[in-house]
């Protein structure tokens, strides 16, 4: 893990000069373990983990005046001067607009600003401290300083209702730790915080200017070549030596084994068209895309693409040949990694504690073995799908601006899936209700269904479809709660309901930012539960300016069957890349859930194992003996929702790993300085809130 952490104190002296730290309970000096100085008192700020020497960057006008930005950013030191310089003034929405992913810190005199992501991708936390506030980019560090409780509302909040941001708030799995929401900066003055928004807030009254579809995908291309880019023009990174040969090893087995990456850039290439678009654009911009000469192959201008076949679950042959006949080019050195049971989901229950829970934690020894064989630099399509599809929802979104024709092609491709006339009434039906509904009964709505315990939904293409055209709807795992637990969160969307405004925005845009947050969210745990040494994982569909890009385009034309294979094709042959293999782009009819459900037969005693006494039940969120039902249930094949349980699993690794940790993210601290320090005393009954 990296991260960055500092505070901001309401003093001067509130440190001692030089000191760069705090003074701690019996007076010594605290600071983060690992850690190297940015700057110092009355302000630190530290770069904490394993950071590459060119993703720290600070640049300063003066004793006052500076701007560290850590991560890829493909600002010269020149244009970092002048956003410093015009930060000073209060303006903030351009220091996030330089290609790249990275977080960026200004300190003008005392007034520090933190800027998040719009995706949520890399996140900035916060929590008042000795009388000022620290901040960070990671909730651990934070909930270590403070030696944070586990905030059991948040987590319940989290099984009942992931997708709902009035459910999960600001805040995180540690009380008192709060997150700064995505498109948001946090604003320090000697102490004292303020969350402002940087991004220009949309009209519910009046309907945005018609954008020209053809512009607005030329802008996707430029700000993803620009992404890419920027990560081609870091200089390149060479892991460890490898120690030498071992019998029977080539040295990519050797590397894979000892945990080690191929010098050099490389992608994923699953044969689906987000990866493949970053492939072909990584492999095709001028430079030295490939690895460095004289390591690995030798061939200086190839591109690692890797490919992941699963032997224990099949259904994705066509996506491996359109991956093969992507990876012919001479630009392009082809790797395909194979998985057998061992690779499936829920496979391996140990692992590293990551930040947050998240349900990639199940699938994490999958990933690894594929980025196992990867490269230092490691493009992912991870966030594409987020970006760029439309969201059942935004069929309202088209029904509050009058554009009715537009529904009917998706609508008709709904009708021709599930082969019924009823179709297109139903869901022109779904859409108009969802349309006219407020905000805050959306909010009711879902508060009644989690306390009344109505879960079942249609089922079918169609039936997510209509099950997604409202404000707000309860998560997979939520029917495995409790009652208590239920009540708790509908207790605090009744009270968010209370508390909003008549509008929030339009209920299709603002499903598809909740649920590229949580994506977003759920990738930066994998980034660390799958970590590799020495190596970098680049998902340029998530950066600012390709997510800003991609907001740009229309809705009608979004909505579209298969426009996200569409944009992608017209980027590519932008970019000067033809020839793309018949049905490329066609969407993938094997489903994750068939792995799933063999993960779950075969882990099935190591799960009953892990749920025999769960923290879980001990925080009062589930039944032990439901979820061991469950789990033998799915195990059989019951039609249960798999994700749901993903869920459950995922919630119940972290915990166990939190709980089994020692030591801290700190030093100078005593041993009790950690974050849930007492564990978890069995609850019963209502849960503590820790709004």
């Amino acid at each position: 893990m990296r991260w960055l952490v500092g505070w901001s104190s309401t003093a001067a002296s509130f440190a001692g000069v030089g000191s760069a730290g705090a003074t701690g309970y019996d007076g010594e000096t605290l600071h983060p373990v690992g850690s190297q100085l940015l700057w110092g008192d009355p302000d630190p700020l530290w770069a904490v983990g394993d950071w590459r020497p060119d993703e720290v960057r600070v640049v300063k006008a003066d004793a006052d005046n500076r701007i560290a930005v850590l991560g890829i950013c493909g600002a010269s030191d020149d244009e970092l001067r002048r956003g410093l310089f015009t930060a000073r003034g209060g303006a903030l929405r351009h220091l996030t607009a330089w290609p790249g992913s990275y977080t960026a810190v200004v300190k003008v005199g005392r007034r520090i600003t933190v800027c998040g992501d719009l995706a949520g991708a890399r996140p900035v936390f916060h929590t008042p401290w000795a009388g000022g506030t620290a901040y960070a980019t990671a909730a651990l560090p934070l909930a270590d300083l403070i030696e944070a409780n586990l905030d059991f509302g948040h987590l319940a909040a989290l099984l009942a209702a992931p997708d709902v941001p009035a459910a999960l708030r600001d805040t995180t799995p540690y009380e008192g730790v709060r997150r700064v929401p995505p498109g948001h900066a946090l604003v320090l003055r000697a102490g004292s915080r303020e969350i402002a928004g940087y991004e220009p807030v949309a009209s519910l009254a009046v309907a945005a200017p018609p954008a020209d579809p053809d512009h607005a995908v030329d802008a996707v291309r430029d700000a993803l070549v620009e992404a890419v880019r920027a990560r081609l023009s870091a200089p390149r990174h060479v892991p460890d030596l490898d120690p030498g040969p071992v019998p029977g090893m080539g040295p990519a087995e050797r590397r894979a084994r000892r945990g080690m990456p191929v010098p050099g850039i490389g992608a994923d290439l699953s044969g689906g068209p987000a990866s493949g678009t970053l492939a072909l654009l990584a492999a095709g911009l001028p430079g030295r895309p490939g690895t460095l000469l004289g390591h690995g192959t030798g061939a200086g201008e190839r591109l690692l693409a890797v490919t992941f076949n699963d032997l224990a679950v099949g259904g994705r042959e066509a996506e491996l040949e359109r991956a093969g006949a992507l990876a012919a080019g001479p630009r392009l050195h082809h790797v395909v990694v194979t998985g057998a049971e061992e690779t499936l989901p829920y496979a391996e229950l140990d692992g590293p504690l990551t930040d947050e829970p998240g349900p990639s934690l199940v699938t994490a020894a999958r990933h690894r073995a594929r980025l196992a064989a990867g490269s230092a630099d490691h493009f992912t399509g991870h966030g594409a799908r987020q970006v760029l599809d439309a969201h059942p929802a935004r069929l309202a979104d088209l029904l509050m601006d009058r554009k009715r024709r537009h529904l009917v092609r998706p609508v008709a491709a709904l009708a021709k899936a599930d082969g019924s006339v009823m179709v297109p009434a139903r869901v022109y039906g779904a859409a108009r209700r969802l349309a006219r509904t407020p905000y805050r009964a959306g909010l009711e709505a879902l508060a009644e269904r989690l306390m009344r315990r109505r879960f079942d939904e249609p089922g079918g293409a169609v039936g997510a479809s209509l099950a997604a055209l409202t404000w707000a709807r309860p998560g997979p795992a939520a029917r495995w709660l409790t009652g208590e637990a239920l009540a708790e969160v509908s207790v605090l969307l009744q009270g968010e309901a209370d508390r909003s405004a008549t509008g929030v925005q339009r209920p299709g845009e603002y499903r598809a930012r909740a649920a590229l947050a949580r994506h977003a969210a759920d990738l930066r745990v994998l980034e660390q539960a799958a970590e590799i040494r020495s190596q970098r994982l680049h998902a340029p569909f998530l950066d600012n300016q390709v997510v800003r890009a991609c907001r740009a385009l229309p809705e009608a034309l979004r909505v579209q069957p298969g426009a996200r294979a569409s944009i992608l094709r017209t980027v590519l042959e932008g970019a000067g890349v033809t020839g793309l293999p018949p049905g490329w782009g066609a969407p993938s009819h094997a489903s994750s859930a068939a792995a799933a459900r063999a993960g779950l037969r075969v882990a099935a005693d190591p799960l009953q194992d892990l749920f025999a006494s769960p923290l879980l039940a001990d925080a009062g969120l589930v039944e032990a003996r439901v979820i061991r039902k469950a789990l033998r249930s799915a195990a059989d094949g019951e039609p249960l929702p798999l994700d749901g349980l993903a869920d459950l699993i995922s919630l119940e690794l972290w915990l166990h790993r939190l709980l089994a940790r020692r030591g801290t993210c700190w030093t100078g601290t005593p041993a009790r300085a950690r974050a849930v320090p007492s564990g978890i005393q069995p609850r019963r009954g209502a849960l503590a809130s820790g709004a």
